[in-house]
């Protein structure tokens, strides 16, 4: 194998890690790197600092470059591509000198609320409170002093993307997060109508003028720059002109990863956020709020249902009962952990134990929550143990998506021929993916790579960019990578399916009380 030539590497900022990937030929991994970070949540905003950002990205290339270097005896000095992602959506907005002019403000955000609505309804067409619009228009509204010094905002992928390659693009997928895609470019006639509005309320610039350029997997045209490879490697081993594919945010990182880019399939990435990505064969018949249209990275219409909260207040839990293994003397591997609190859940009866949970550490919109708090209750006549606190905590981790799932499936009809599972969430074989099936009502395949994450699937996008040979992207993933990936199964069952719909119930009552207490709150 040549070492360079056909290596391809994919780096994802997450929310809660960083991780790069080197891939070989055979697009399995044979290096890597991580860094764990966290969001913090500063003057009312949920946000990572640029030190953050730098310094994270620095130490998880050269936690990679160390892999490479102990594996191969070489330092770690050309690839054939490389490939950015983030975490979707969010805003940072930077002055004509490429200063930050306000604090990255993430995805987790629900702060733009007077945006979203009223250019949703200015559009006809859902614009969800992280979208980047929605956070410029808010800024509009507010009048905060920084707007008027834009000269350009990115999200997180295109800002990294950016600082290697020095040119403003994003990937379609990207795109389609910050502003409504028409076929392969932002769409025009909605962009004409948010400029007038945001004119009209002293927003002098030119939406094309400070969103970037779109992109479709497979296209070429970044470099990674010589200030590029000096920001990327400190040691100074990494060469310039290396290609670099069109950034992609997480959502289409997980498409790829779940080879979940073809019509009539579809995806759900469970990490911090949850979100399932039904790819469209045809256009909705109306807007929902609790729905957004994206693409794949190779420009296909999506119908994303995307819930903040899944598996950090779960991962707290589990973190306790980790304390009190320690507390008995019996510290226990955090896998093996897991495992054991998971497969015990199985053991439960929602129906009968009544206990409920939320996890809402930040805002649900889709559950119509403004605030995060999270919260358990049970009936009088439920049955508390450890096996049923743990199922909710499980159930509720997918409750959220279920709400918006359930408008796919009962008011516009789609109908998924396969549903690819992937993210920390199904790491302990067959639980939640069982659970899933359960609350979706269909097969849900978990494959042998599902444990490799965005930071595999934009590899794999930098690979196609080389490789692809004009193939359209469905078609390279199916013949090249996929073809001989192993994978699981499971179908709902009969019994799960209405324990799942009962749990539902007693979920969708006790929102009242959810929202009552982020109201007192304020």
């Amino acid at each position: 194998m040549d070492l360079y030539g056909d290596t391809f590497l994919g780096i994802e900022l997450g929310s809660t890690r960083i991780k790069a990937v080197l891939i070989g030929r055979d697009y399995t991994p044979i290096a890597q790197g991580f860094h764990e970070w966290k969001n913090r949540h500063e003057n009312g905003f949920w946000t990572y600092s640029l030190d953050d950002i730098h310094g994270g990205v620095k130490a998880c290339f050269a936690s990679l470059a160390r892999d490479y270097k102990e594996k191969f005896s070489q330092p770690l000095r050309r690839v054939g591509a490389i490939g950015i992602s983030a975490m979707m959506h969010g805003y940072m907005a930077f002055n004509e000198s490429g200063k930050l002019l306000v604090p990255f403000r993430t995805w987790r955000n629900t702060t733009t609320e007077r945006a979203s609505f009223e250019l949703t309804k200015l559009l006809s067409f859902n614009i969800p409170q992280r979208w980047s619009i929605a956070h410029l228009y808010e800024a509009v509204l507010n009048m905060e002093k920084h707007v008027s010094e834009i000269s350009y905002i990115t999200t997180l992928a295109v800002y990294i993307n950016y600082l290697l390659t020095g040119k403003l693009v994003a990937g379609i997928g990207e795109a389609s997060g910050m502003f409504p895609i028409d076929k392969y470019g932002y769409d025009a006639e909605m962009m004409k109508k948010a400029d007038e509005r945001l004119s009209s309320l002293g927003f002098t610039k030119k939406l094309s003028d400070v969103l970037p350029a779109v992109m479709l997997a497979g296209e070429s045209g970044c470099t990674l720059t010589a200030e590029g490879a000096a920001f990327l490697d400190e040691s100074g081993e990494l060469e310039a002109g290396i290609p670099v594919c069109p950034p992609e945010g997480d959502a289409g990182t997980g498409m790829v990863a779940s080879n979940a880019v073809r019509v009539n399939t579809g995806n759900v990435s469970a990490g911090t956020s949850i979100f399932s990505m039904p790819v469209l064969s045809k256009p909705l018949s109306a807007v929902y709020p609790e729905i957004d249209i994206v693409t794949t990275p190779d420009g296909a219409p999506v119908a994303m249902v995307h819930c903040n909260n899944c598996c950090c207040e779960l991962d707290a839990w589990v973190k306790v009962f980790g304390e009190f293994a320690e507390l008995i003397g019996k510290p226990m591997d955090k896998s093996e952990l897991y495992s054991l609190l998971y497969r015990n859940a199985l053991s439960a009866n929602a129906s009968k134990s009544k206990v409920c949970a939320y996890n809402f550490l930040s805002g649900e919109p889709v559950a119509k929550v403004d605030g995060g708090r999270p919260m358990y209750f049970r009936t009088a006549e439920s049955e508390l143990s450890l096996s049923s606190f743990f199922k909710a905590q499980l159930m509720t981790s997918l409750a959220s998506l279920k709400l918006g799932m359930d408008i796919l499936t009962e008011k516009e009809h789609i109908k998924t021929e396969k549903f690819t599972a992937h993210g920390g969430l199904f790491k302990v074989k067959g639980v939640a993916q069982q659970l899933l099936a359960n609350a979706l009502g269909t097969d849900v395949t978990v494959t042998e790579t599902a444990g490799e994450g965005g930071a595999w699937g934009m590899a794999l996008l930098a690979a196609y960019m080389v490789r692809g040979n004009g193939q359209p992207l469905a078609d390279w993933l199916d013949a090249e990578v996929f073809s001989n990936v192993d994978s699981s199964t499971l179908s709902p069952e009969p019994d799960g399916a209405a324990e799942f719909n009962g749990y539902m119930r007693l979920f969708e009552a006790g929102l009242t009380a959810q929202r009552t207490f982020n109201r007192t709150e304020e």
